[in-house]
C-alpha cells in the first residue's frame, strides 16, 4: 500500500486505485448482504422501498461527501443508482420470502 505521495509512476497509481476499487466492491457486497437481511423485517412494499429513509440516507451521504471534499451531487447520484438497484433486489428477495 502506497499513499498518493509515495507513488512513483502511473503503474503505482493504477495499482493503488485497483486495490481501493477491489475493497469498495467487497464492501458493496457486504452492504448488499445487509440489504437482503433487512427484507426479513419488512412487512410491505412500502417498507422495502422506505422513501423517507432513502431521502434521509441520501442527505447524509451528501454531508459525508462534502466533508471529504467531494461533489455532493455526484455522490448522491452514485448512491441513488446503487440504492435503487439494491431496492429492486431486496424487493425480489422480499417477494420470494413472502411466497415461502
Amino acid at each position: 500500500m502506497k499513499t498518493p505521495d509515495q507513488c512513483e509512476s502511473m503503474v503505482d497509481i493504477r495499482a493503488e486505485i485497483d486495490r481501493l476499487d477491489r475493497q469498495i466492491v467487497a464492501l458493496l457486497g457486504q452492504r448488499f448482504a445487509y440489504v437482503k437481511a433487512a427484507s426479513k423485517f419488512k412487512t410491505s412494499e412500502t417498507t422495502v422501498r422506505a422513501p423517507e429513509r432513502l431521502q434521509a440516507m441520501l442527505q447524509q451521504r451528501r454531508v459525508w461527501a462534502e466533508e471529504e471534499g467531494l461533489n455532493a451531487d455526484a455522490i448522491e447520484k452514485l448512491y441513488q443508482d446503487l440504492v435503487n438497484h439494491f431496492i429492486d433486489e431486496e424487493m425480489k428477495h422480499w417477494k420470494q420470502s413472502e411466497i415461502q
